[in-house]
């Protein structure tokens, strides 16, 4: 199985809607717990690595450049 490149400030949408209607969640922090927030309703989510990676749709990179 594959590791997900996930970054901090990339936007992850997944399967399954939040509570509050939206699909997009800000990454906060990466590890082996990835700390994200809605992009909506600003809520902070802290999820196991390899139980987010199950949700995931898409992962929606940032530019830094």
């Amino acid at each position: 199985m594959e590791i997900l490149r996930i970054s901090v400030r990339d936007l992850l949408e997944m399967k399954k809607p939040h509570p509050c209607g939206t699909r997009l969640f800000r990454v906060l922090r990466t590890g082996s717990d990835i700390r994200m927030e809605c992009t909506c309703c600003r809520r902070d989510l802290t999820l196991p690595r390899e139980a987010l990676e199950k949700k995931i749709r898409r992962v929606i990179p940032t530019d830094e450049q």
